[in-house]
């Protein structure tokens, strides 16, 4: 087809990239399991689905011809201005491109000042010659306190309040042209048929020319099923009235009145009985409100499921099949008068922060802008037009609906679902019935382009005008040229492409008219990236990589006028060489958001001021939310949207420039083109970028990292713009708008609640939050103290990070009702008995004990039935668990909570050196004031033991008890403590200096504990896990007795004693259950290290380990340096083995 130059860029970018030294580190990588499901239960979305804002199913393509130009100077950009280019299209007959006038003189006052750039920017790897920059000041984590791992409502972090505010770049370009002056489009004819409103001339063509076509429906195979004639239009449409003036109330009490609002529910699929509602609705004075029909799971067009009467309003429903309709009285006849500033209908959108938002449109507006679109169309009576947009808004409505009815077109409608099934149905309905206009988007000339193949045998010689309506994309242009270049062979004239820009507010705003055969072609303008990221014009000369080329998209529309003000800020009229909001003075636009007067006047309302702030003008103009300037020849250029912008450190970004270069980056065997999604988040006093992708289920893992890694790498070369995130989720999880595109704003809302759920995801903070606070320097003359004094003083807050609030996070399971341990495990008795908790290995990786959840349960009964028959103990007695690593630990921890008593977990004592380890044990029951000792019949032995005199008094043990053979005898009563805030255990620790450490834990502290790890680490009844770790204290004791209950996960325990005579045993357990997390601790990994070092060969056929999680809390003789030296050598070795480091 068309080669791809924006992706050699990317390559030769990436080229470059690999050659430089890293200065910051790589992204770290974080995979997470809690959505992934295997392959076959993920249904691979339409690779041809598309975004309705986005259009990025071409960018990839579009992005090689925007770039095509880039190396041309300011010259060439003029002379081709001036004499035209062999790929665009045309102006209008008033407008023609053959007209030179002007132009030179246009050209002056938009470039006078526009230099050639040339000034520091930071170093662009993309570039052929080396070049220096330097990056804006950049970055910021989140003002509103929104950051990954902390909850919506979590309060702001005083970090935050220390941190830099970007400062704005010096050495950033400034406009320099002049103040720019108001463009006016031709005037508005005055046709002497026109009709004095659109409903009359409904009337007119339904009963003179009842037999003309109208519009014409297909079915799922592309093929006409039925066509609606002017005369059953109108007939239908007269029932529909009366139906809805007459026969829903009674005469008194009527439930629709003039004015009131009508909802209007049609699939995508059926624009016959949606025409004949929405004029209905029209002669019956009220206003039809299209809305979107709920998509189903599948999303298709033809199996439309409503949801329930909860989701909606009180409504009246009314079924327009005409057997329900009431037929009018001979005598009845609508009131159709002049049309005037009463609500014709309303058009709903949707904002970027993804609010809805309702344009009301005028009878006066609507009239306006259908003989302002017959003007520039050149339509003439009879004409067929194929229309493959959405019938409900925008264009589809305005040339489909609207101003088909005002000229008398027939109109073959192609639904979204057909162009699925056959992307060429369009080419072959202008074929066929020989149509003079069709209107598409990027997408379609994509789709046609691919299925080419499919039919070679068509002719488009009979389009005078193919209507781009996504025009102003900037990377339209490609797929314009590149459907051009292929079908111009079946007769597509070059002066038939005409884009167009459009907004719900200001409708249409401009379009290139049909052109005359032979004349010049409008120029093109080859602008700089980086200039637009400041707002400036800047003709690009020095680097292809970071320039684009944008087409024009015609002229103003008659009747309208048009001015670029700055985006934000006051309206001021921008210069002649920036980039700014388009606005525009016209009958023919919305009148309000209805229900919303505020915004309505900071939209609707606009008067434009000039640089000393005063008005130009009475004439109020309308934002159209789209950003670009008026160049040479009033020729209009879109370069972006306001929706799409992100502002990061005072430059602006496109997100559809993103877009074009994530999926420059072989993106074809990774994710799903169309399917991606780029926004901004608020981070640290700036906007950060985020990228969501979709990827393929055959798509591996390291693969898609691969590709990620390298999508950073492009982005940050050649929009020189860090990104904050990227995340990549399941085929079919990210929201779809009703035609199958992405809703953004959706998918912001759910990466800022935390519920993407990506199954793999690059944060990169280090690339772009650059502001964090500096440290503090050490004055002289003043301390820490003083410091902290003045900070406290002044209100500042001293800097801090926290997690998720656990509060607001909700679980998804029962355990969130259980406020106890005690009430988890008897749920889970109750609710899965048989479920396996716990599995103890052997040093032959042998299971020699297991519990199930209702074992468990049984086995706690007894042994508190032991606690109050032989040891006699109240509640809130402490007792001393003495057990080896295993089950009989995890039992006798519950025994003692369901009888009330407080455990206290002990490391036994060594039976080969009772000397040094007993004293220790005697140490903590002294300090715990124990009651009781719960241990097993050996070790019970030990302690009464000659040898054990020899260390300590065995005669002052308090009541020892052992548990190896427990009676069956039910406890009557399980404790259930009065509140959560009574102890549950005590945990003591020794350190490697001696000294004795104890924390008290209570209930509402352990469930807190449990939930945040099972929230960080994702573990669920499904999920298992391999522990290594000593029982007794910490978070080796939380993850041995704790966890799995609350959770319900399978813990496989490895006692790490039993590594000393099987060093195989952890990583062999690894690798036959096929963990993917695995805790262990600093020992386990230095023994692994040291005694498996010389058999990497043996250990090559394990698997890829996710995660390791090294308990820090156990730290060997030599401390933090040793340890460090430690993780470094296990990070080496198991490198070589093949495990992931990441």
């Amino acid at each position: 087809m068309l080669e791809d130059i924006h992706t050699e860029a990317v390559q030769a970018a990436l080229a470059k990239h690999k050659e430089q030294k890293m200065a910051l580190p790589m992204p770290t990588k974080r995979r997470s399991t809690f959505v992934q499901s295997p392959a076959d239960a993920c249904t691979p979305p339409d690779t041809s689905s598309a975004s309705e804002d986005e259009g990025s199913l071409r960018r990839q393509a579009a992005l090689s011809a925007a770039l095509h130009q880039s190396l041309q100077n300011a010259e060439s950009w003029i002379n081709r201005s001036i004499q035209g280019s062999s790929t665009s299209s045309s102006a209008s007959s008033t407008l023609s491109h053959g007209e030179g006038k002007g132009t030179s003189g246009s050209l002056a006052d938009v470039f006078a000042n526009t230099r050639i750039e040339n000034f520091s920017v930071p170093p662009d790897v993309t570039a052929t010659t080396s070049t220096s920059s330097a990056r804006p000041p950049a970055i910021d984590l989140p003002p509103s306190g929104i950051v990954k791992g902390m909850h919506k409502g979590s309060n702001r972090s005083s970090l935050m309040d220390t941190a830099d505010v970007p400062q704005p770049d010096p050495n950033q370009p400034k406009p320099e042209g002049r103040q720019m002056t108001p463009v006016k489009g031709e005037p508005l004819g005055v046709v002497c048929n026109w009709p004095p409103a659109l409903e009359a001339a409904l009337q007119r063509w339904g009963t003179t020319q009842a037999k003309c076509p109208c519009l014409t429906a297909l079915d799922v195979t592309g093929k006409p099923v039925y066509t609606l004639t002017y005369g059953k239009l109108w007939s239908r449409s007269l029932k529909l009235a009366y139906t809805l003036l007459n026969k829903l109330g009674t005469k008194n009490e009527p439930v629709l009145k003039p004015g009131d609002r009508v909802a209007l529910v049609y699939p995508n699929n059926d624009p016959v009985m949606f025409m004949v509602a929405f004029y209905g609705c029209l002669l019956a004075e009220v206003i039809p409100v299209p809305i979107e029909v709920p998509l189903t799971r599948k999303g298709t067009d033809s199996m439309v499921t409503l949801p329930s009467d909860r989701c909606w309003p009180r409504l009246k429903w009314v079924v327009t099949d005409s057997k329900y309709l009431s037929k009018s009285p001979k005598d009845w006849q609508p009131n159709i008068s002049a049309a005037g500033t009463e609500p014709a209908y309303i058009e709903y959108k949707t904002s970027k922060e993804g609010s809805v938002m309702g344009v009301t449109v005028s009878r006066i507006a609507m009239l306006s802008h259908c003989q302002a679109l017959s003007q520039a169309c050149n339509y003439s009576e009879g004409e067929t037009i194929v229309n493959v947009l959405d019938f409900k808004k925008d264009a589809g409505l305005w040339h489909g609906i609207l101003t088909n009815v005002m000229n008398k077109l027939h109109t073959i409608s192609v639904p979204y679902s057909v162009m699925k099934t056959c992307p060429l149905s369009w080419v072959q309905r202008v074929h066929a019935h020989k149509a003079k206009v069709a209107l598409v988007k990027c997408r379609d000339l994509h789709w046609a382009m691919m299925a080419h193949r499919d039919q070679r045998d068509v002719s488009l010689s009979s389009l005078r005008m193919l209507i781009v309506t996504d025009g102003a994309n900037p990377w339209s242009v490609s797929s314009c040229d590149a459907f051009l270049s292929l079908f111009q062979s079946h007769g597509l004239k070059p002066e038939a492409i005409c884009p167009c820009a459009t907004s719900p507010e200001a409708m249409t705003i401009a379009i290139r008219r049909p052109g005359v055969p032979g004349a010049p072609l409008p120029g093109r303008a080859i602008l700089s990236m980086n200039g637009l990221s400041f707002g400036v014009i800047r003709v690009n000369t020095e680097d292809k990589n970071s320039a684009l080329t944008v087409q024009d998209v015609g002229h103003v529309m008659p009747g309208g006028m048009m001015c670029i003000v700055k985006p934000d800020g006051p309206p001021q009229l921008c210069k002649t060489d920036e980039i700014g909001e388009i606005c525009v003075s016209s009958r023919a636009g919305g009148m309000m958001y209805y229900g919303l007067a505020g915004v309505t006047k900071n939209t609707f309302e606009v008067i434009p001021v000039n640089s000393a702030g005063s008005p130009v003008g009475d004439v109020p103009f309308v934002r159209s939310g789209l950003l670009g300037f008026v160049g040479p020849g009033s020729l209009v250029f879109v370069v972006g949207k306001m929706d799409g912008l992100l502002t990061v450190s005072g430059r602006r970004h496109n997100a559809d420039d993103i877009v074009a270069t994530g999926l420059a980056v072989e993106s074809i065997k990774t994710v799903y083109r169309g399917r991606i999604a780029v926004f901004s988040v608020s981070v640290f006093y700036d906007e950060r970028i985020v990228v969501v992708a979709e990827q393929r289920p055959d798509a591996s893992e390291e693969d898609s990292f691969q590709w990620m890694s390298r999508v950073l790498q492009a982005i940050d070369s050649i929009h020189q713009v860090g990104v904050y995130c990227l995340a990549l989720v399941p085929a079919n999880t990210l929201p779809k708008t009703p035609l199958g595109g992405i809703h953004i704003s959706q998918t912001k809302q759910h990466f800022l609640e935390g519920s993407l759920h990506p199954c793999n995801i690059l944060m990169c903070p280090h690339t772009c939050v650059t502001n964090l606070p500096k440290p503090r320097q050490k004055q002289p003359g003043v301390g820490p103290a003083s410091v902290m004094v003045g900070n406290l003083v002044a209100g500042k807050r001293i800097a801090q990070a926290s997690g998720r609030d656990l509060g607001q996070i909700e679980d998804n399971d029962l355990v969130k009702k259980h406020q106890f341990l005690t009430e988890v495990l008897q749920w889970r008795a109750q609710a899965t008995p048989d479920h396996p908790l716990f599995l103890l290995l052997n040093a032959k990786g042998t299971t020699v004990c297991t519990a199930t959840c209702l074992q468990l349960h049984k086995k706690a009964e007894r042994i508190a039935s032991v606690l109050f028959d032989k040891g006699h103990l109240n509640a809130g007695d402490n007792v001393v668990l003495l057990y080896p690593p295993g089950i009989e630990l995890i039992t006798a921890f519950y025994g003692c909570l369901y009888a009330g008593c407080i455990p206290v977990t002990v490391r036994p004592p060594h039976a080969q050196s009772l000397t040094a380890t007993l004293p220790t044990v005697r140490m903590i029951v002294e300090v715990s004031k124990a009651a009781c000792i719960l241990t097993t019949q050996t070790l019970m032995r030990l302690l009464k033991s000659r040898e054990a005199a020899a260390a300590v008094d065995v005669k002052t043990w308090p009541t020892i008890i052992d548990t190896d053979d427990l009676p069956r005898k039910r406890l009557s009563q399980i404790y259930k403590p009065p509140t959560a805030e009574m102890l549950a255990y005590l945990d003591f620790s020794v350190s490697t200096t001696g000294m004795l450490t104890g924390v008290k834990m209570s209930h509402a502290a352990v469930s807190g504990l449990c939930r945040a790890i099972k929230l960080q680490c994702e573990l669920y009844s499904s999920r298992q896990i391999a522990i290594c770790l000593d029982p007794y204290c910490g978070l080796g004791f939380v993850l041995w007795c704790l966890c799995s209950v609350y959770s319900g996960h399978q813990s496989i325990l490895i006692p790490p004693m039993e590594l000393e005579s099987n060093l195989f045993l952890w990583l062999s357990t690894v690798s036959q259950y096929k963990i993917r997390d695995t805790f262990c601790s600093y020992s386990v990994m230095e023994l692994c290290t040291k005694g498996l070092g010389n058999q990497v060969e043996m250990l090559k056929i394990l698997p890829g380990v996710k995660v390791v999680i090294v308990n820090p809390e156990t730290k060997g003789p030599l401390g933090d340096s040793h340890l460090g030296e430690v993780s470094a050598d296990f990070a080496i070795w198991v490198t070589s083995v093949g495990i992931s480091l990441r």
